[in-house]
């Protein structure tokens, strides 16, 4: 027997650390023309700053298919458990404003 992957398979390795995931609260967006970066931060209620604890950098082709996974499984998850409430409804789908300034919110 071969241990080949067939082609167009790759063989993805998740290390144990990483496996072990980064929690956030909050993910702030910039963007250029050509990369969207996303700031993955933790706030803590009473605290008045809030450090960065993970930075993803994508090409807009990529964001946008992060966009369309998202929306996809959310649909799913609705489907299973129902729908999942805004934050905050008298805010709209953006949910409440952050009374803190996160850092730069122009163009990256």
């Amino acid at each position: 027997m071969s241990d080949k992957k067939p082609s167009g398979q790759i063989d993805i390795q998740l290390k144990e650390e990483v496996a072990q995931g980064t929690y956030s609260n909050l993910a702030v967006i910039t963007h250029s023309s050509s990369e969207f970066v996303v700031d993955f931060v933790r706030v803590m209620p009473g605290v008045p700053k809030a450090d960065v604890k993970s930075r993803i950098i994508l090409t807009p082709e990529h964001a946008k298919r992060l966009l369309l996974a998202l929306q996809d499984n959310i649909q799913k998850f609705e489907n299973m458990n129902g729908s999942i409430k805004n934050v905050d409804e008298n805010n709209g789908p953006q949910g409440p404003v952050m009374p803190m300034n996160f850092g730069p919110t122009g163009q990256a």
